[in-house]
């Protein structure tokens, strides 16, 4: 049928993004002309009726026709802006991300913007304010006896017009004005506050505290060459090699044209710390974006990034979807951490989708890590981006050694050596500092009956309960289900029970034993729960006093702590078995980011890894070569087993509280990926349906089809047909499906 014979429709019609599951936006008509203030644009927000519902959508294209007849279009309920949220740019990428992530187009709006945004909040508030009105004798004789209100009454008369706060200033009561208002002697009136000014452009500094390598020189000059338009620069330097500086100096460029800068940090846990850092070396507003915000503190920030009023906007993953008034440069740091990547909901990649913006606003972006990822690197060997180095630690010329200590035959205390503890004696009795990595929280992992063999396994997963000491219970990593810890065993009654394995709570216990003059500070998820509690741990550490770090990957990101000499890693074995063929990368790119935690000051480092594995090729590479010649090793093997980023997957998942209707329901989606592939000649192969190596987690059964193939395109023809046939079937109700592209988690 062609486009004429589908118009039922021709005049003005929205189309209009509603968040809700169906990946498609909907028409509706103006409202009539007498109401239409403001004039309905794209980009500005509306309220409209859905089913039964009032939903706030946003307006995505004004078109002049729709395949519905008239009578079934509905118009909208109100206008709420009177210019777009978002800029262009954010827009355009919005609108591309729904279409490549396969996510309803509302929902991804929705996702983009603040909770009080959502719902309906003006973008700015409304300030409310009075002024005198002609009254008639009658009137202005009702005051001969109030000499208050005639007070009053002749402010108002002198300054044109009060406002709420004026008038608690001067010292009048708010009844004061409200009797005026009864008698009709001034008039209310109301108007939207009015945006901030863009903050003033910093002045170009010139003498710097901090003395540039001649790595970080060429850097920063190869990087300030191309600021005026879009390139994406790897910035690919070791732990120590003084990554924040050149951010830093090339921001100074920015900051001194008044252009604002972005920059994306991947945990809550760093972002008060860089927040600092930024704060003391630039002049302007530097504003924070993360789910630790209440919602005011969240919209407060969102505006002042969106009018141009901070100079610096730091946060994590989702704000990447904050709009800048004058963007300038956008900074991904840790760009291989794999919490950019959403795996719920709307699963996108933040880094992704940060270059992706860099290039609709035509400015620069950097993404920095001392172990990029096996994407990254091979977009920087295909000339996609630029490969800048920075091997030298700035300022220091002592260097780390690492050592894999062979446990195998070895018994074992609370998980540690006695090489390993003769080695932390040695550097404490030195009054050094030194870090602990276990990625393990609690108390111990398995709970058992030493009578009958029972195993503490939580209902709702495929999994283990993890025993936890402070509070005594036990707890689900994966659904977050807790229980007491239980006084017997529920299938022999036994009350012999015991734990196995260790975790951080358990191994402070042994340290506090083990080191009883040494202060043992525990930093993972649990201890750091309480607002501010981070921050005060990690002041005690750069007291620089003797202590015994003991974390989990938290310690291993973006910190700097000059004290520590020997970081030991207890177990390394974990990620060389992983289900999930990117766990020797993760396990590689973590190693490698904690070992950079000792010998950052005047005082050499020294890194240990515990293995029952010690000849393993993976450690060996880690231990002796540089993580460059390791990532080129698994790029090799990416290559061999066509993996990404040599091929593009995507991973369809179906869950339900039962396994046959999940399974059945992707068994249906599976044959006709096949139907389209083979008759569209698309080379796309299937892994699956299989149940996921999580088999259970939260109480639903998950079952997973894995499609790759050598060619987006490939890929995005089946997804975009496939969800078209999707929207056509009613889903059963007991069934969730989601698509997720590029997946990050296949467990």
């Amino acid at each position: 049928m062609s486009a004429e014979a589908q118009t039922k429709y021709r005049g003005k019609v929205l189309q209009v993004a509603v968040p809700s599951p169906l990946r498609r936006v909907f028409d509706y008509l103006p409202l009539p002309q007498k109401h239409a203030l403001p004039e309905p644009r794209v980009g500005i927000r509306v309220k409209v009726s859905f089913g039964r519902q009032q939903l706030i959508g946003i307006v995505v294209a004004v078109v002049n026709s729709s395949t519905l007849e008239k009578k079934k279009l509905k118009p909208i309920l109100a206008s709420l802006d009177s210019e777009p949220l978002l800029n262009n740019a954010v827009f355009k990428v919005l609108l591309w991300a729904a279409n490549y992530y396969q996510h309803p187009v509302g929902e991804v709006f929705a996702a983009a913007l603040p909770a009080k945004l959502r719902n309906g909040i003006p973008l700015r508030g409304i300030n409310k304010f009075w002024t005198a009105s002609e009254p008639t004798a009658e009137e202005e004789n009702s005051l001969s006896r109030a000499v208050k209100q005639q007070a009053l009454l002749s402010f108002i008369r002198s300054t044109g017009e009060v406002t709420e706060s004026e008038l608690r200033e001067t010292g009048f009561s708010k009844q004061l004005l409200m009797q005026l208002l009864q008698k009709n002697l001034v008039e209310e009136h109301s108007r939207a506050e009015v945006a901030a000014a863009s903050f003033e452009p910093l002045e170009k500094e010139s003498n710097f505290d901090i003395k540039l390598n001649e790595e970080q020189l060429i850097a920063v000059t190869t990087i300030s060459k191309a600021l005026d338009a879009y390139k994406c620069f790897l910035l690919d330097g070791i732990t120590g090699s003084g990554k924040t500086e050149v951010y830093m100096r090339i921001m100074q460029e920015q900051l001194s044209k008044g252009l604002q800068c972005l920059v994306l940090v991947p945990e809550i846990g760093l972002t008060p710390q860089t927040i600092t850092r930024f704060q003391q070396r630039f002049s302007c507003l530097v504003v924070s974006l993360h789910s630790g915000l209440n919602e005011t503190e969240r919209m407060t920030a969102w505006s002042q990034a969106r009018d141009g009023s901070a100079g610096i906007v730091i946060g994590t993953r989702s704000a990447i979807f904050t709009p800048l008034a004058k963007p300038g440069l956008i900074v991904i740091d840790e760009e291989h951490d794999s919490s950019f990547k959403q795996q719920d909901g709307f699963r996108y990649s933040a880094r992704d989708l940060a270059v992706s913006r860099a290039r609709q606003e035509s400015v620069c972006i950097v993404l920095g890590s001392a172990t990029p990822s096996l994407e990254s690197l091979h977009n920087a060997q295909t000339n996609k981006f630029v490969h800048l180095h920075l091997t030298q630690r700035t300022g220091i010329d002592q260097s780390s050694t690492m050592e894999v200590i062979d446990v195998s035959n070895e018994a074992m205390t609370e998980g540690f050596s006695e090489q390993l503890l003769y080695r932390i004696r040695k550097h404490i009795a030195q009054r050094n500092q030194v870090l602990v990595f276990i990625n393990r929280r609690g108390f111990a992992p398995i709970l058992n009956c030493q009578t009958c063999g029972w195993i503490c396994e939580c209902e709702n997963c495929i999994a283990q309960f993890t025993v936890h000491a402070n509070p005594p219970s036990i707890r689900c990593h994966h659904c977050g289900a807790a229980a007491r810890l239980p006084r017997s065993c529920p299938s022999c009654k036994s009350k012999d029970l015991n734990t196995m394995g260790i975790g951080t709570q358990r191994i402070e216990v042994f340290l506090q034993k083990q080191f009883t003059d040494t202060p043992v500070i525990r930093i993972d998820r649990d201890s750091t729960r309480r607002k501010h509690s981070l921050e005060k741990m990690l002041e005690e550490i750069n007291k620089g006093d003797p202590c015994i770090l003991l974390g989990t990957q938290m310690l291993a990101k973006g910190h700097h702590f000059p004290n520590i000499t020997l970081v030991a890693i207890l177990d390394a074995d974990s990620g060389l078995f992983s289900a999930d063929f990117r766990g020797q990368e993760h396990m590689g790119q973590t190693i490698v980011q904690v070992a950079g935690r000792a010998g950052r000051a005047d005082r050499p480092g020294e890194v240990l890894i515990q293995s029952r594995h010690a000849s393993h090729e993976t450690l060996q590479s880690l231990a002796n070569k540089t993580y460059s010649e390791f990532s080129q090793s698994q790029l090799q093997e990416r290559m061999a087993a066509q993996l990404p980023p040599f091929s593009h997957l995507c991973l369809l998942r179906t869950e339900a509280s039962e396994m046959q209707p999940a399974l059945q329901f992707l068994d249906g989606i599976a044959q006709f990926c096949q139907r389209f592939s083979a008759h569209n000649s698309l080379p796309i192969e299937q892994l699956g349906p299989l149940p996921a190596p999580m088999e259970k987690r939260a109480g639903k059964y998950r079952v997973q089809l894995l499609l790759k193939t050598d060619k987006r395109g490939n890929l995005q023809a089946l997804l975009s047909s496939l969800c078209a046939e999707l929207e056509s079937m009613k889903l059963p109700r007991s069934v969730r499906f989601s698509i997720d592209v590029d997946p990050q988690d296949l467990v």
